[in-house]
């Protein structure tokens, strides 16, 4: 159970690095200074990982990988 919760929280560091490579700072600026885009922001990558979460237990119930 342990080596899967690394695995997620190295997965989510690996999202925070690679965001941080793709913005420049004056980007990065922009999107922390407003809190309309901030919370734009929060709510899509919400939705995009809770759709993405659903696909994937659809996809593990339709292949039979859940057990």
């Amino acid at each position: 159970m342990i080596a899967v919760i690394i695995r997620i929280a190295l997965r989510y560091g690996a999202g925070i690095l690679v965001a941080r490579g793709l913005l420049g700072a004056g980007d990065a600026a922009v999107l922390s200074g407003d809190p309309e885009i901030q919370m734009a922001l929060e709510t899509g990558v919400g939705l995009a990982l809770s759709a993405a979460t659903e696909a994937w237990y659809v996809l593990a119930r339709k292949f039979h990988w859940s057990k």
